[in-house]
């Protein structure tokens, strides 16, 4: 989506390769790389270290949850602001929200950029803040000893921010060059393409840095955006870490209890389709040696039911390095160093997405062996020692992702803007447990049906157009 969404997926990827090694080991290791014999079997998933989340609505709105626990010695805060991320842009400023998050920690009323860093280092940790589809998030995180100084240095930045001219200028310069260089890389433009395909004029086909969005982001326009978007009626507050609940409370009260309500809030993203039509699109790219391929359709939001044993469906296809495309593709036919599938949920819709990078001489050939893995999906149940190794690895990657306090706070504050509550923290392991393989299947034949995915394709024409005939036509999607 963003260069930013991009560089989480790529993290993702590689925490993905590590774990599918270890708790998937099994799917492929064959008779080339046999396992020790006796073997002692896998102990049972171990249920997240997190205690009862405590859960408070102050008088202005502001939701406030405090996670206590006792390992680091470290407090982390998040404090997500609904309805402020990259779908309140304007369609002309696509990835507006980019900036705006960056310039929050570059100046306020009362200290500069560099006071602010610096002061978070004196306090022994670090702030920042990020935008999403649906949110903006500031992330700090602090020694014990300085919660409460750190907590009212997030307040300021999220409530006062200055957005200075020199700060705003540099800010654009750096976004331009970024852009610049993600506009080199056929994966951008594919993932454009296919954003467009997936959700047409909603919202969520706008999450990508665009030079209209940088444009927009003057200081006036940053000063304005941030009096309509940040409202503590729609923002949570989670506190993670060693610190006592009443008092996080109390310091939650001091630094946030005063942030007022200031006008009519900005209307509801609506919902993105379920449908869409099948759209076939080649995005040019001169003397390219190889094609960039993504093939996506309109899926679910994250609170639908269908969203776990989805999760697992696309597991077993595109989620690890033994999953299926990824042996089928990388490991048996030799066309690309990696393939994947996975689902993207957001709070008002989402998607099912695969794709690969590879030779122009197997472009079509790529397309086929995907359309088999998802067929073979719907219509054969998954056998059922694979899909226990997925299961622990869906499992096992959740548990050691949310090991530290701070992924605790991240992931409690996604859930609540993607519309999930505090307590499906502890109940995502067991509902992965109870996914069965007629539901597995289910999945596949509901959500990743060939004819229903579009095809995105940025390549030379010249020598891959044969090739794609047989998927039907393709109209032209951009230029070099």
């Amino acid at each position: 989506m963003s260069a930013k969404t991009d560089s989480m997926t790529l993290r993702r990827g590689a925490l993905a390769c590590a774990l599918s090694l270890l708790f998937a080991g099994t799917a492929h290791a064959g008779a080339d790389a046999p396992l020790p014999r006796d073997l002692p079997p896998f102990a049972p998933d171990k249920p997240l270290p997190v205690a009862d989340i405590v859960q408070r609505t102050l008088d202005n709105g502001l939701q406030v949850w405090v996670v206590p626990r006792d390992g680091v010695p470290r407090v982390d805060y998040v404090l997500a602001v609904r309805g402020a991320g990259y779908a309140a842009d304007a369609a002309n400023a696509a990835g507006f929200a980019d900036m705006l998050a960056g310039m929050l920690v570059e100046g306020t009323d009362a200290h500069d950029s560099r006071a602010i860093a610096e002061a978070a280092q004196g306090y022994g940790g670090s702030i920042g803040a990020s935008s999403g589809a649906d949110a903006i998030f500031v992330n700090a995180n602090a020694l014990p000893s300085h919660a409460g100084a750190m907590l009212e240095l997030l307040a300021e930045v999220a409530r006062q921010p200055s957005f200075p001219a020199g700060e705003v200028r540099l800010q654009q310069a750096n976004a331009l060059q970024q852009l610049k260089a993600s506009e080199a890389q056929p994966g951008f433009k594919a993932t454009r393409a296919l954003l467009s395909a997936v959700y047409g004029d909603h919202p969520y086909a706008r999450v990508q840095a665009s030079e209209g969005g940088i444009a927009a982001a003057t200081p006036e326009a940053l000063e304005a955006a941030h009096a309509a978007r940040f409202r503590p009626d729609r923002a949570l507050l989670v506190i993670a870490g060693r610190v006592d609940a009443d008092e996080a409370l109390r310091m939650a009260r001091q630094a946030l209890g005063d942030w007022k309500v200031d006008g009519a809030p900005l209307a509801e993203t609506g919902p993105a389709r379920r449908k869409a039509p099948a759209s076939h699109v080649l995005v040019q790219r001169d003397g390219s040696v190889q094609s960039a391929i993504r093939l996506g359709s309109p899926a679910i939001p994250a609170t639908d039911a269908d969203y776990v044993p989805l999760q697992l469906a696309s597991t077993v296809l595109g989620g690890g390095f033994s999953s299926r495309v990824n042996q089928n593709l990388r490991e048996d036919k030799g066309y690309t160093y990696g393939a994947s599938a996975y689902q993207s949920p957001a709070r008002n819709g989402g998607r099912v997405q695969a794709g690969a990078d590879v030779r122009n001489e197997v472009t079509g050939a790529a397309i086929a062996e995907f359309f088999k893995e998802f067929e073979r999906l719907g219509n054969e149940q998954v056998p059922a020692q694979e899909l226990e190794d997925t299961k622990r690895y869906v499992a096992g990657g959740y548990l050691i992702s949310n090991q530290l306090q701070g992924a605790v706070a991240g992931t409690l504050a996604n859930n609540w803007v993607n519309g999930l509550p505090a307590t499906f923290l502890g109940q995502y392991v067991p509902m992965v447990r109870a996914v069965d393989a007629t539901q597995v299947q289910a999945m596949a034949r509901k959500y990743w049906v060939p004819r229903e995915q579009s095809i995105i394709v940025v390549g030379d024409g010249k020598a891959i157009a044969e090739q794609l005939a047989p998927y039907g036509s393709f109209t032209e999607g951009g230029a070099n």
